[in-house]
């Protein structure tokens, strides 16, 4: 096979934060597959054909992608964030094992780019500095259940936490489920940061607390953050403070 499949990750929106790796990747492709709004962000050539789809058709795009790159074409599908976090790379991954034998030939590589949750971490201080995990809230791939598990869980061990998807018009609900949960198990002073479009024109970042988060500030633009029992507040003034995660935990010093 000669066609190449290049899954690209866009950053979280603002063009500064497109790697240069990524730019190259996207000025290379004859066809690039993605969410609409995605690809509205590229200034394509005229000699580059878009492919553009709804956000919920992420296996039917990976493997129509797949058949331009099986047919000889250098194909890039576009991700917003990472490719790898929540998004295109596990699709195409999906469809590739999915398929016998001819897909498993094209040459795929997944190109890195600045996911949500570094570009919020990165506008509030280091709320990431010790162990933390991302979950997505959204439950139309595994059930309820799996999620408020694992919310008790990762709250309970201590990490720092990453919500992504966390709410839609469609899943009005699971975001304060979610706060309702982790207040029986963190301390309801711990650090909770609403990042929406982080980086963009439009960024808006709230840094609050467990016991004042309030679900209606998210969308599905926004990444949360909620800290661990040790995450801590420096306040400044005049200035939004910053949130950090100690390097070593309480047990360690």
């Amino acid at each position: 096979m000669s066609g190449r499949l290049v899954i690209v990750g866009l950053g979280p929106g603002s063009p500064d934060q497109i790697t240069p790796q990524a730019s190259a990747a996207i000025a290379a492709a004859q066809v690039l597959f993605g969410y609409g709004p995605y690809l509205d962000r590229l200034s394509l050539r005229d000699d580059q054909t878009r492919i553009a789809s709804d956000n919920r058709e992420e296996l039917s795009r990976a493997k129509a992608a797949l058949r331009a790159a099986a047919g000889g074409a250098h194909v890039c599908v576009v991700s917003g964030g990472d490719p790898g976090v929540f998004a295109m790379a596990a699709a195409v991954c999906e469809a590739i094992e999915d398929d016998a034998n001819s897909w498993r030939e094209i040459d795929v590589e997944v190109v890195p780019g600045v996911t949500a949750m570094l570009a919020v971490a990165a506008r509030t201080g280091a709320p990431l500095g010790h162990d933390f995990c991302a979950i997505s809230l959204s439950d139309n791939l595994k059930p309820w259940s799996v999620i408020e598990q694992r919310l008790r869980a990762v709250a309970g061990a201590g990490l720092v936490i990453a919500l992504y998807n966390p709410i839609s018009r469609a899943r009005p609900w699971q975001l304060g489920s979610a706060f309702a949960i982790l207040r029986e198990v963190l301390p309801w002073t711990t650090p909770v940061i609403f990042g929406r479009a982080a980086g963009r024109t439009d960024e808006a970042i709230v840094i609050t607390t467990l016991a004042d988060a309030d679900a209606t500030l998210a969308d599905m633009a926004t990444c949360v953050i909620i800290g661990s029992a040790e995450t801590r507040l420096i306040p400044r003034l005049g200035r939004q403070p910053l949130v950090y995660s100690p390097r070593s935990s309480g047990e360690g010093r």
